[in-house]
């Protein structure tokens, strides 16, 4: 038995993903599938940094220092290709709160921000709290498979877009963008002088076959025009510590969005969140290598389960992340009434498609990144609620 096939009981550690089904689902008599974090223990390496850490006892206030920055740009040019430099880091406790500083760094009450949906549910959120408008282009789907509309992106830049926040990759359609994808959107951005906010924190989730590729790694000139957030949280189930960095190569942006982290108090780590960051990417490369794997190995179970036994449900071609987009239009529901099925009949515990934008209304998000008992349960109840409805 694997270390990604161990169960663990997460119940009453409080843990917003298994202590909060009351609240979401009105039952605890729902399997959870739906917060983006993981059912798997983080890398030894991650674990025993933390436990030596805390035998010290003493938590003061904590730097981020030149070992833990050289680290980070280690890993980003080791997996991803990329070589950035120190100087261009910037921290915060998490991708959203970066999106947030953002927005509020580069744009004004006012201001148009680009989308592509559907997306994420903080990005309409850090954009409409700070008064700014939510310009939408659709992705397309077609073929179960969802691809950007190049036409409308550039229509809608013509309209004045001061800033674009791009997924990549995009949650919850689970598209690893391709280079030529990311280099027609980074052009049209330089062309119309938008900003590109990236966050990309699933970069280090792509399928093994696939590649993440940064978007400010195209050119000095792209990376000019970005902003990159990033983090090891989703990569090693870390969100609970807090640590995420932003990557600004242009000196004068870099200001601005440190004016504005130092402006709200966010612009440091936690000392265990700071400890956690430095052992991932020291230590965690093979447990990585190993769970792309065990990703790609369940999402291929359940796209074959439901094409084995119903028509009904569809499981959106993805190239990355745990997080899979299930095409329910076969079942004839409104969002409402698909969300109650899920909840009372199928008894689990998932993200409601239309939260993502009103495209997602026929659709359902489910997470994978559990124990594969955990996985063959949940959708052995979706299964059996479709087929006996």
């Amino acid at each position: 038995m694997g270390i990604f096939d161990l169960q663990h009981d997460r119940k009453n550690t409080k843990s917003v993903k298994w202590d909060m089904l009351k609240p979401v689902f009105q039952t605890e008599d729902v399997l959870p599938m739906w917060v983006a974090d993981m059912d798997f223990q983080a890398p030894e390496g991650v674990n025993n940094a933390l436990i030596e850490r805390a035998k010290h006892g003493i938590y003061g206030y904590t730097i981020v220092d030149d070992t833990v920055k050289k680290t980070i740009v280690d890993w980003i040019s080791r997996r991803h290709g990329w070589d950035i430099k120190a100087n261009w880091l910037s921290f915060s406790p998490g991708v959203v709160t970066s999106l947030h500083m953002a927005v509020q760094a580069f744009t004004n009450p006012g201001d148009n921000i680009l989308i592509q949906t559907p997306v994420y549910t903080p990005f309409y959120k850090v954009i409409e709290s700070h008064e700014r408008n939510v310009v939408k282009s659709p992705l397309v789907y077609k073929d179960n498979y969802y691809e950007i509309d190049f036409e409308d992106f550039e229509e809608k830049l013509k309209q004045g877009v001061k800033a674009f926040i791009l997924c990549s990759p995009h949650n919850p359609v689970g598209r690893v963008w391709k280079k030529t994808e990311l280099a027609e959107l980074a052009h049209l951005c330089l062309k119309y002088n938008t900003i590109i906010i990236s966050d990309e924190i699933h970069g280090d989730l792509t399928f093994p076959e696939e590649v993440h590729v940064p978007i400010a790694s195209l050119s000095d000139q792209i990376a000019q025009q970005t902003v990159t957030c990033m983090s090891p949280s989703k990569t090693f189930n870390l969100a609970g510590l807090q640590a995420s960095y932003i990557v600004t190569p242009d000196k004068l942006k870099r200001d601005q969005l440190e004016t504005q982290l130092s402006k709200q108090g966010v612009n440091g780590l936690n000392t265990m969140g700071n400890t956690a960051l430095e052992a991932a990417y020291t230590y965690g490369e093979a447990w990585l290598d190993e769970l792309r794997h065990v990703l790609k190995s369940h999402k291929d179970y359940v796209k074959e389960t439901f094409e084995t036994h119903t028509s009904e449900l569809k499981v959106i071609d993805s190239e990355g992340t745990y997080l899979l987009w299930i095409d329910c239009s076969a079942l004839n529901m409104d969002h409402r009434e698909l969300k109650e099925f899920m909840i009372n009949q199928a008894r689990v515990g998932l993200n409601t498609g239309v939260d993502y934008g009103q495209e997602g209304a026929t659709f359902m998000r489910i997470n994978i990144a559990c124990p594969r008992p955990t996985l063959e349960e949940g959708v052995k109840r979706i299964l059996s609620a479709v087929q006996n409805r």
